[in-house]
């Protein structure tokens, strides 16, 4: 149930974008997911393609690139890839002096939008944000 209010706060920041650039619809969102966020790719797809209809962002493609985990110790400088179940100490010196530097975050990389400014074929243009 975790990607449910995190699919509602993805789809507030990609409607909050698109309506900002006056974008006629939402063509693609790319994601960022870390893999120590627990969020399963699935999931969000379920909710996002629930929770945009009716929205500019229905229809919308929604690709999902995973971050892997990694991790650092302050003991030894040492970093190391790190994946669930969490590791209560640095695997290179044992210091349990350690913290947690990718892997840990969900973030809106890009917004492919077409504005709503029609050309002569009545499309909108594609656009970035």
């Amino acid at each position: 149930m975790h990607e449910l209010a995190i699919t509602q706060a993805i789809l507030s920041i990609v409607l909050e974008a698109a309506e900002a650039a006056g974008a006629r619809r939402v063509t693609a969102v790319e994601l960022t997911v870390g893999a120590l966020t627990g969020y399963v790719d699935d999931s969000i797809r379920f909710y996002f393609e629930r929770l945009s209809e009716g929205t500019l962002a229905e229809g919308a493609l929604l690709r999902i690139r995973r971050e892997p985990g990694e991790g650092r110790c302050r003991a030894c400088g040492g970093a190391f890839p790190v994946e669930p179940p969490l590791l209560p100490a640095c695997p290179l010196c044992g210091s349990p002096d350690i913290w947690i530097t990718g892997g840990n975050r969900c973030l809106v990389e890009r917004i492919e939008v077409e504005d709503g400014d029609p050309h002569p074929g009545g499309e909108g243009h594609p656009q970035r944000q």
